[in-house]
C-alpha cells in the first residue's frame, strides 16, 4: 500500500513537472487564469442595472411632458370653440365631452398604460358614472369612456387649474363647495334635477378627493 501511494505521488509530481516544463505555468496559475477568463466572458449585468433605471425614469418624464403639451394644446383649441358657444350651454357640454374623448384617449395612448375594458356596450347609455380616484389617470379614462352629454361634479377650486379649470367651467360642468356640507348637498340636488331635465349623464367621484394609498375612501354626503 505504501509503495502504491509513493508511486502515485511520484506520478503526480512528474505530471506537474511536465506541465511546468511545457507551458511555464504551474497548475495553480493555470486554474487562476481559467477562472479569470470565465469571469471576463460572463456578462456584467450589474453595470447596466443603473443605466436601465435612469432610462426608464427619463422615458417616463418625456411621456409626462408630451402629455402636458398635448393637453394644453387641445384645451386651448376647445376653449376658443366654447367661447364662441357661450349662448348655447348644452352645446358647450357636448363639446366638452368631445374634448374629453379625444384628450383622454391621447393621454392613455401616450403613457402606454395597459387597460382592460369590460362592459363597453353600456358606455353609451345615460347613467350616473361612479369612479374611485386613485390617480390623475382616472379622470382621463372616464372622460374618454363616458358618452356625449355627460357632466361632472368637482370642487369649486378647480377653476384655478391653468386652462383645464377654465375649460371645465366653460363646458358647463358643476362645482361644489366642499367646505360647506349643506351647500354641497344642495348642489348635488340641483345637479340631479339638471341631469333629469336635460337627459344627461353624470360623473361622480364620491370619495371627494384622491386616495393616497389606492384604498377606497368613505363616500361624501349626497353621493349615496
Amino acid at each position: 500500500m505504501e509503495n502504491g501511494g509513493t508511486s502515485s505521488f511520484m506520478r503526480t509530481r512528474r505530471l506537474e513537472s511536465y506541465f511546468n516544463a511545457s507551458t511555464g505555468l504551474s497548475v495553480k496559475e493555470t486554474v487562476k487564469s481559467s477562472v479569470k477568463e470565465e469571469l471576463e466572458l460572463k456578462p456584467r449585468t450589474d453595470l447596466y442595472a443603473d443605466s436601465d433605471g435612469w432610462a426608464s425614469v427619463l422615458i417616463s418624464w418625456i411621456k409626462i411632458f408630451i402629455c402636458f403639451v398635448t393637453m394644453m394644446f387641445t384645451t386651448f383649441v376647445w376653449a376658443l370653440i366654447m367661447l364662441m358657444l357661450l349662448p348655447w350651454p348644452y352645446e358647450r357640454i357636448r363639446q366638452g365631452n368631445i374634448w374629453g374623448h379625444l384628450t383622454g384617449r391621447l393621454m392613455i395612448w401616450i403613457l402606454g398604460n395597459p387597460i382592460k375594458i369590460e362592459g363597453a356596450e353600456f358606455s353609451n347609455k345615460r347613467a350616473i358614472y361612479i369612479s374611485n380616484h386613485a390617480s390623475p389617470l382616472d379622470v382621463f379614462l372616464i372622460m374618454w369612456l363616458t358618452p356625449t352629454g355627460t357632466v361632472g361634479i368637482a370642487k369649486k377650486e378647480i377653476i384655478w387649474y391653468p386652462l383645464f379649470g377654465q375649460l371645465y367651467v366653460l363646458a358647463n360642468h358643476l362645482r361644489i363647495d366642499r367646505s360647506n356640507p349643506t351647500a354641497a348637498i344642495e348642489s348635488m340636488k340641483e345637479a340631479a334635477r339638471a341631469v333629469v331635465k336635460n337627459n344627461l349623464s353624470l360623473i361622480i367621484f364620491p370619495e371627494g378627493t384622491r386616495s393616497k394609498n389606492g384604498r377606497l375612501l368613505p363616500f361624501k354626503k349626497g353621493s349615496q
